[in-house]
């Protein structure tokens, strides 16, 4: 790496072990109330309402050696993350035989913040988590499933919500370089602030990766968090910037690969790329009053993006008759707030202690000029679309669990919703509109036992997820000029489960889910096309089953495995596969280390043959991906050496059955699309705790 790239971060790195040193004693922290997430393996049984649901901790996350801050959230089973352009884009995520895309249907949190966007520019339910700081996640809490009240629009796949740590037990400064010019740094630290503690960390990335094109992907990441508790209170105000700028290898034709137009590691698009931002504060409030817990949060921010793709290269352009290329440029511009105040009351009844929950959430969104336009080398030559919008949603939830016998708990659960739209200017007038909606979605789980530490679960609800605001008020095609047909505004879901939890076993936890999720539409806004595809219903089922062995503190064996099977429900023919929906997952491990010594990790990660398109004519590849880390450690300082796709797999991390155009050919021709995982890389790390 360039010397001048280590300067910023080489300035900034000193302040907080200064700021550490010159801070008085500090009193130890509090115990009282403080509950210690020990990870997958933690019993559950007696307060999980769904056999998979389930948590991780802050340990475990860190111990995973991974390429991309997205795959985080494949410690959830089931879960692939990939990607298919670009480092700094939102990851593609997999889960319950759907493909996402960029995290429709998937509802992330962090703390009391949801991260998900509606009306993005690149994809309804656009979910960026390159702004979370895996150091300082202390739990990662995830739900599958729409059976959840608290889970309003774009949940039905499930959710996941990253808990920030309230603050550092140590001081932290660790270096990552590797291959192919990676390089990360990040420096964070807690000190007394007043009656508090404030938590203040910096991070920097670089990567050019294995690419012929270099992507010069550059990540600056900030965090100022306060946070004071005392016997019935905590208080945390989080304050986060991100910023991200990169070039994109798109994926590339198969055909271009094999006739040598390009390589696997090739581009077709030298200008491809993009930059975002995102900055928010965030207040999260917390009162015990006996046996009465009230939780409070609101939030406020900015995101932009400005990305350029291409994915059909000169398909369009020929039709139009000129050489500009299909390069096209996707802008997102808003602020964003909102907030959540709910309560739970614990009493006795029938000799059991039983539990109400009450909850309102708000969301709002000025979306300011969000914009599709035509471009060749990054120049502009014709508005597709651009709109201004304001999008707010009002959610109300209550749950009860209600507890009759030792063996039964049965919480039934209801949520209201209702999502106002207001496009209130676009390139062509009559796209304008405003609409109101509201919706209703009941949820029921029972759950049985515990019997020889064994519980079942059964569980449903309805559901729902929202679509664009373009193409629920849209009357005429931007890209045509012809008419188009609307949307609806929310398209219901319906979900159930059934499943089993075991912890006979000593330190083992099983768990085995059956699942169904059918959804009343696929219709999505199609960002890349300006317009929208309405599409027919879906019904996906399948198995889960996972086991989680922690024998010794210092060991860790973990297995997760599903199956899934979906169709999209038509009439003729009267079933078809759904494209990029992934049949077979595995993600398996074992981790082993004490405090100090040696310590490793290995970890497999497996998705098979999927259909491309709905007749499976097409079929994409398997992929098979194995990370490896070794390390020594001590007190305050540690080594550690990631091998990553340590077998050199030539698998594909994406692939896409459409049709595109080169320069060169007569007429668009139907081809795999393919965007390679990247070669065998080594990356190592060297941490010191002060």
């Amino acid at each position: 790496m360039p010397l001048p790239r280590l300067l910023p971060v080489s300035a900034v790195v000193l302040l907080p072990i200064f700021l550490h040193a010159q801070a008085p004693a500090e009193p130890q922290p509090t115990e009282l109330g403080e509950i210690v997430i020990e990870g997958k393996a933690e019993s559950l049984i007696g307060t999980a309402t769904s056999a998979s649901k389930g948590q991780t901790s802050t340990k475990e996350l860190l111990e995973r050696p991974f390429s991309r801050r997205g795959e985080m959230l494949e410690s959830i089973p089931g879960v692939i993350i990939t990607q298919h352009s670009g480092d700094g884009k939102a990851n593609q995520f997999f889960v319950r035989g759907a493909n996402l895309d960029h995290g429709t249907d998937f509802l992330i949190y962090l703390d009391g913040m949801p991260v998900n966007f509606r009306n993005h520019a690149h994809g309804q339910g656009y979910a960026d988590i390159n702004f979370i700081i895996p150091e300082l996640v202390g739990e990662l809490e995830y739900w599958k499933g729409n059976y959840y009240a608290q889970h309003g629009d774009l949940s039905s796949s499930g959710a996941a919500r990253f808990k920030l740590v309230d603050e550092l037990p140590q001081g932290i400064l660790t270096s990552t370089w590797g291959e192919y010019e990676f390089s990360r740094t990040l420096i964070a630290d807690t000190i007394q602030a007043g009656e508090g503690k404030l938590t203040m960390a910096l991070e920097h990335q670089f990567y050019n990766g294995p690419w012929a094109l270099n992507s010069d992907a550059t990540r600056w990441n900030g965090l100022l968090r306060w946070h004071w508790e005392d016997g019935t209170d905590k208080i945390n105000i989080t304050a986060m910037g991100y910023q991200g700028d990169w070039m994109s290898t798109d994926q590339v034709p198969q055909r271009a690969i094999d006739d040598g137009t390009t390589t696997r590691f090739g581009f077709m698009d030298a200008t491809n790329g993009g930059h975002s931002r995102r900055y928010s504060l965030a207040f999260d409030w917390t009162h015990e009053e006996g046996r009465t817990t009230t939780r409070t949060s609101a939030y406020a921010g900015y995101y932009d993006l400005d990305l350029f793709s291409n994915f059909t290269y000169f398909q369009n352009s020929l039709a139009r008759g000129d050489l500009l290329g299909d390069q096209f440029e996707q802008q997102d511009q808003r602020w964003f707030f909102g907030g959540e105040l709910a309560r739970d009351w614990r009493f006795d009844a029938l000799g059991h202690e039983q539990r109400f929950t009450l909850g309102v959430q708000l969301r709002g969104e000025w979306i300011n000029g969000i914009g599709l336009y035509n471009t060749t080398s990054r120049d502009r030559f014709n508005v597709v679309r651009k709109d201004d919008i304001f999008q707010s949603s009002y959610g109300l939830f209550s749950e009860f669990e209600f507890k009759p016998l030792d063996w039964l708990r049965v919480i039934p659960g209801v949520r209201g919703d209702l999502i106002h739209s207001d496009v209130q200017q676009s390139t062509l007038p009559e796209n304008a509109g405003t609409l109101s909606k509201g919706i209703v979605s009941p949820k029921l789980s029972v759950i049985f036992g515990p019997w020889a530490d064994t519980e079942f679960y059964l569980n449903g609800g309805l559901g729902f997820h929202s679509n664009d605001a373009r193409g629920v008020n849209i009357v005429t095609d931007p890209a045509t000029g012809g008419g188009a047909n609307r949307v609806d505004p929310l398209v219901r879901t319906y979900g159930a489960e059934f499943g089993i939890r075991n912890e006979s076993i000593s330190k083992l936890v099983n768990t085995l889910s059956f699942w169904l999720l059918r959804s009343d539409s696929e219709l999505i806004y199609v960002g890349d096309a300006g317009n929208t595809e309405p599409g027919p219903g879906s019904q996906r089922y399948g198995v889960e089953l996972a086991s989680y062995w922690r024998p010794t503190d210092w060991a860790m064996v973990d297995f997760e495995g599903t199956w899934t099977d979906a169709h999209l429900r038509t009439e003729n023919p009267p079933s078809q596969d759904i494209p990029g929906s992934i049949p077979y997952t595995i993600n398996a491990g074992i981790t082993l280390g004490k405090a100090e010594g040696f310590f490793g990790s290995l970890r497999g990660r497996y998705f098979g043959r999927r259909p491309l398109n709905e007749t499976q004519d097409i079929q994409a590849l398997e992929s098979f991906q194995v990370n490896a880390r070794v390390g020594y450690r001590r007190k305050n300082w540690e080594i550690a050496v990631d091998c990553l796709n340590l077998l050199n797999r030539s698998d594909n991390d994406i692939e896409y059955f459409y049709s595109s155009q080169l320069a060169t050919e007569a007429a668009p021709v139907e081809d795999r699309h393919i965007h390679p995982i990247e070669p065998r890389m080594l990356r190592v790390s060297v941490t010191w705790r002060f």
